[in-house]
């Protein structure tokens, strides 16, 4: 882990553009890759970041930071004064243990993968990416590989875990194409949102009834 504390600017280019005047900021970048711009403030949320993967090139003379993805997008960063400039040798870590219910409905969702989607079947639990595991592998009723991330509650960064997940997944031609399907009790519209953009399915399930349990819920369908 690398920890910049520098006063920047910084543009992006891609999909869309976006500029950060000259202040005061922290720049993570991390093993894997990526990189990303905090503010004092804005929770967990960076301001601006690029995902692995990517290459970061320096110009140590013009205190120049360009990151480049594979799909053209790019992040420019102007550093005017570095105050600090710190890397840490983080090891591996363990990964985020689920709460009970989590882990439960990841369980019920692998027996029967068709709760997710009609004629979906289970290829693995915990499928290994370099990055990670995702949740679960499937195959739908053309043989194409499903990988599913499933949540508790679906928010943003579920939507950007699974998609760094695709970006490696893809990358194996014995498994591409893979699409994605992102399972959540409930889906924040924020996330609806960017999971369209990325074009990752979602859909939202019911814990009691996959248990077995009537939900209090009316449904029409």
């Amino acid at each position: 882990m690398r920890l910049v504390m520098t006063r920047c600017v910084v543009n992006y280019d891609g999909r869309l553009q976006a500029h950060l005047p000259e202040a005061l900021r922290l720049i993570m970048v991390k093993a894997d890759g990526s990189v990303a711009i905090h503010a004092d403030g804005g929770a967990y949320k960076p301001l601006n970041w690029m995902n692995p993967p990517n290459r970061l090139s320096e110009n140590a003379k013009e205190g120049i930071w360009t990151v480049v993805n594979p799909k053209g997008e790019t992040l420019t960063i102007h550093l005017l004064e570095v105050l600090s400039d710190t890397s840490y040798e983080m090891g591996r870590d363990p990964g985020l243990q689920k709460d009970g219910v989590e882990a439960h409905l990841q369980e019920l969702l692998s027996a029967d993968p068709t709760s997710i989607h009609q004629g979906l079947r289970l290829v693995r639990r915990e499928f290994p990416t370099m990055i990670g595991p995702v949740d679960l592998m499937c195959r739908d009723v053309d043989g194409t590989a499903v990988a599913v991330e499933v949540k508790r509650r679906g928010e943003i960064d579920g939507v950007e875990q699974l998609s760094r997940y695709l970006e490696f997944l893809n990358r194996d031609p014995s498994l591409r194409p893979v699409r994605g399907v992102f399972v959540a009790q409930e889906i924040k519209p924020q996330a609806k949102v960017l999971a369209e953009d990325r074009q990752i399915q979602c859909v939202e399930v019911d814990f009691a009834e996959l248990r077995g349990i009537e939900s209090p819920n009316l449904r029409l369908f």
